[in-house]
């Protein structure tokens, strides 16, 4: 068990000119001279062999699916949420529903969308800790996050984390954003998108919890950095973003029902898989630069979004995510797809001469800015293209000669 304490910076080291300076979160491990690129990242205090992290969720439920993460070679592994009282958890079946690429929801076609209405953990809280404990006892050196949410009551909350924590795990990462379940009783996303509510949870937590904590934020809000910037101001380590996206996975043409369909009816339920990647990658970035503008102690940002490659792992982290989630990836493509993704993590690192997860950490961040500034940018750069008379300028100066490469090369006014 890691004990908690903040990141200090790290003193920014001679880059190439493509890293972009900024406040460091996680130590950077350089590769020896002539050696691999190295995939290993230091996060809150957390050592891990590589950025990629099993999200909660189905791959993470249980004592053998975990050993099994393990043996593969994942970073870390965040298990399954869990709560006081797993009795009052009740999952249906079917609770998983996709959306493929090809027309009609052909049944062959590649898996875009996956919706579920899973709830949490489902198993008694002392048969999750005892295996806790087990894959501690067996894999002392690896990364181990407990998931974990309650109702509001702040000596739930307390009891919760105190058991979980005596499990031995090296972290937690708090469940502020489930978006389907129990919201009567003031779990998941009905917390993360009230910031009152979720100002003072996080000051119930934070005054127990004894290891890092991570916030995971919800997307069913206007504004992700809100609820973002209070869990950081209230104590959190870090956040991890994004849970998956309510929605309505659709409706069958034949019997005119809702999918999953359970007894004829259905509810909204998370959205995840490769079609939330960008939506991801917006709310990642929106964290990341509110974390650079407003934080300097050492907070962490975990990504999470239809992470299937080693170059969609690649957009988080030049964004300036530490570590990367998967969590659906898993489920359709199994465990060893961490191979996979650290081999091409591996190829963009060398195609780009970085040797470690730090020399390219945020480096695209600086590019993102409003479309005033678009604006204004684009007005220069045509200010300075007219001053060399480089390309068209307007409609008065075609010729009709290479019509296609005029207009390519006509610039707006």
């Amino acid at each position: 068990m890691t004990l908690r304490a903040r990141a200090s910076p790290v003193a920014a080291s001679p880059l190439q000119q493509r890293r972009v300076p900024g406040r460091q979160r996680a130590t950077p491990v350089r590769a020896s001279a002539g050696g691999e690129p190295d995939l290993s990242v230091r996060v809150n205090g957390l050592q891990m062999p590589n950025p990629f992290v099993i999200g909660s969720g189905p791959p993470g439920t249980n004592y053998t699916v975990m050993k099994r993460a393990f043996d593969e070679g994942w970073g870390a592994v965040i298990a399954k949420t869990v709560s006081l009282d797993a009795e009052k958890v009740i999952n249906v079946t079917p609770r998983y529903a996709k959306l493929r690429a090809e027309p009609n929801g052909a049944a062959m076609g590649r898996i875009i969308g996956w919706q579920n209405i899973e709830l949490i953990s489902d198993r008694p809280l002392e048969t999750m800790l005892n295996e806790f404990k087990q894959l501690k006892k067996e894999y002392p050196d690896r990364i181990l996050i407990g998931s974990i949410m309650e109702e509001y009551n702040k000596a739930a909350w307390h009891e919760l984390i105190e058991r979980v924590e005596e499990s031995g795990v090296d972290a937690l990462e708090i469940n502020f954003s489930c978006p389907h379940g129990m919201p009567e009783r003031k779990m998941g996303a009905a917390v993360g998108q009230d910031c009152d509510l979720l100002e003072e949870v996080c000051g119930w937590i934070n005054e127990k919890a004894t290891v890092p904590v991570w916030a995971k934020m919800t997307p069913n809000i206007t504004d992700i950095t809100q609820p973002a910037r209070i869990a950081l101001k209230s104590g959190c380590e870090g956040v991890s973003a994004i849970n998956t996206i309510m929605s309505v996975m659709g409706i069958n043409l034949k019997t005119l029902r809702p999918e999953p369909c359970v007894e004829g009816y259905s509810t909204p339920g998370g959205y995840s898989a490769r079609a939330v990647h960008p939506i991801a990658l917006a709310k990642v970035m929106q964290i990341a630069r509110m974390m650079k503008e407003e934080f300097a102690d050492g907070q962490s940002l975990s990504a999470i979004g239809g992470v299937e490659t080693g170059n969609d792992a690649a957009e988080f982290i030049l964004l300036g995510a530490d570590t990367v989630q998967v969590c659906t990836g898993v489920m359709m493509h199994g465990y060893p797809l961490v191979k996979k993704l650290c081999a091409e993590l591996q190829d963009f690192m060398r195609e780009h001469n970085f040797s470690s997860i730090e020399e390219f950490r945020g480096a695209s961040l600086p590019y993102f800015m409003t479309h005033t500034d678009l604006v204004h940018r684009q007005q220069e750069a045509i200010k300075q293209r007219k001053a060399i008379k480089k390309g068209l300028q307007s409609d008065k100066d075609w010729t009709g000669d290479g019509f296609v490469k005029e207009t390519e090369s006509m610039v707006s006014n």
